[in-house]
C-alpha cells in the first residue's frame, strides 16, 4: 500500500513539475513580447510640398541589412554556451540541412525590428547581405519579410570577399552609386572597404529592453533628403575606429570564455539623444559634438527635430524656417530625439 502510494506520489509530482514548466514558459513568452512590442510612438508626418520637392530630386537610397547581431541573434542545437538566457523562447526556429545533416536554429527577433522594416521600407529600397550561408540566411529573411516584399534582394557569404580571416561586403556590387548605399552592420570589418558608406550598431543578442534600431529611424528619416550620404556618414570614422577596437578587446575576452549575462558586445553604436561620446559608447549618428541650441541647423524634411525637446516632433509649416536657399548639395542635420514610449 505505501508503495502504491509513492509511486502514486511521484507520478503527481512528476505530472506538475510539466504542468509548471509549460506554465512557465508561456508566461515568459507573453512578458517577453509584450515587452518587445510595446507601443512605440514615431509619427510620419505629410510631406510639405518643398519636402516632396526636395525628395524628388534626389535618388532614392539603398540601405543594406545585416542579420546576425544587427536584426536577429539565432543560435542551433549544438551551442554548448548559449548567449541568450536558458529558458527564453525563441521567436521562431529553423530546420536546415547543411553537408547533409539537418540543424535546428532558434531565432530571436531584435526588439522591434518588424516596425523597424515596416518605416524604413517606406523610405528606402532593402537590401539583405550576410555573411551567412543562402540556405540559412534566406530562410531568416524569408520570416523578417513575412510575405511583404520588402527584401526582396539579397546576398549571401559567396558573394562576400574573404578578407584577413573574416568577410568584407563589396557595397559596389550592390550599387554603383556609392553615393545612395549604406549599410547597417554590427562588425567593422564587414564594411571595411566602405566606412563613409556605413552605420554602425551594438550587436545584440538578447536584451529585450534594447531599442538601438528604434533609435536609428530619426537619423534615416533625415538621411533620405541628402544628395550623398557620405557627405554625413563620413562624420563617423573615429566611430568606426572605436567599434573595431572594442570588437577585437571583446573577442579576446569570449575566448577567455568570459560573456556578458545581456550579450551586450560593446560594438558601437546607438543613436543618442545627443552628439556626444561617453564611456566608450557611441554618440549621434555622425559622432560629433552637440552645437549650442541657437548654432543647430534644422532640416527641410517632413518634420523639424526640435533638439530642446525630446519628447515631440513638430511639423514644419509652411517651411517659413527652412533656409531658401537650400539646395540638394546642403548638409543636412539631425537632432538625433529618441522616438517616445506610450504605455
Amino acid at each position: 500500500m505505501l508503495k502504491q502510494l509513492q509511486i502514486g506520489l511521484r507520478a503527481f509530482l512528476l505530472l506538475a513539475s510539466r504542468v509548471w514548466t509549460c506554465l512557465c514558459y508561456m508566461i515568459k513568452k507573453q512578458s517577453r513580447a509584450i515587452i518587445q512590442h510595446q507601443s512605440v510612438k514615431y509619427d510620419i508626418f505629410p510631406l510639405s510640398p518643398l519636402s516632396r520637392h526636395r525628395l524628388s530630386i534626389v535618388k532614392r537610397k539603398v540601405l543594406v541589412l545585416d542579420l546576425d547581431e544587427t536584426l536577429i541573434h539565432s543560435f542551433h542545437d549544438g551551442v554548448v554556451r548559449q548567449t541568450v538566457r536558458p529558458g527564453t523562447p525563441p521567436d521562431f526556429t529553423l530546420k536546415v540541412v547543411i553537408d547533409h545533416h539537418p540543424v535546428r536554429f532558434f531565432v530571436h527577433k531584435r526588439p522591434h525590428v518588424d516596425f523597424f522594416l515596416d518605416i524604413v521600407s517606406q523610405w528606402y529600397e532593402l537590401v539583405v547581405f550576410t555573411a551567412s550561408m543562402e540556405i540559412y540566411g534566406a530562410a531568416v529573411a524569408d520570416r523578417l519579410d513575412a510575405g511583404r516584399g520588402i527584401l526582396a534582394r539579397r546576398f549571401y557569404r559567396q558573394h562576400c570577399t574573404p578578407d584577413m580571416g573574416s568577410y568584407t561586403k563589396d557595397l559596389s556590387a550592390i550599387c554603383n552609386d556609392l553615393s545612395s548605399v549604406f549599410i547597417l552592420d554590427n562588425s567593422p570589418g564587414a564594411y571595411r572597404a566602405y566606412p563613409d558608406n556605413a552605420i554602425p550598431i551594438k550587436s545584440w543578442f538578447s536584451d529585450p529592453t534594447d531599442v538601438a534600431l528604434l533609435n536609428l529611424l530619426p537619423v534615416l528619416d533625415a538621411l533620405r533628403f541628402t544628395a550623398d550620404v557620405r557627405s554625413v556618414l563620413s562624420r563617423n570614422l573615429h566611430l568606426h575606429r572605436l567599434c573595431q577596437t572594442t570588437k577585437a578587446s571583446e573577442s579576446a575576452t569570449a575566448v577567455a570564455g568570459v560573456m556578458n549575462e545581456r550579450g551586450e558586445s560593446g560594438i558601437c553604436t546607438n543613436v543618442t539623444n545627443n552628439y556626444s561620446t561617453n564611456n566608450g559608447q557611441c554618440g549621434g549618428a555622425t559622432g560629433q559634438p552637440a552645437a549650442p541650441p541657437h548654432h543647430q541647423q534644422r532640416c527641410c524634411s517632413d518634420t523639424v527635430l526640435v533638439p530642446l525637446n525630446r519628447t515631440k516632433r513638430t511639423e514644419q509649416s509652411n517651411d517659413l524656417n527652412c533656409n531658401q536657399n537650400l539646395s540638394i548639395n546642403d548638409e543636412v542635420t539631425f537632432s538625433g530625439d529618441r522616438p517616445k514610449k506610450t504605455k
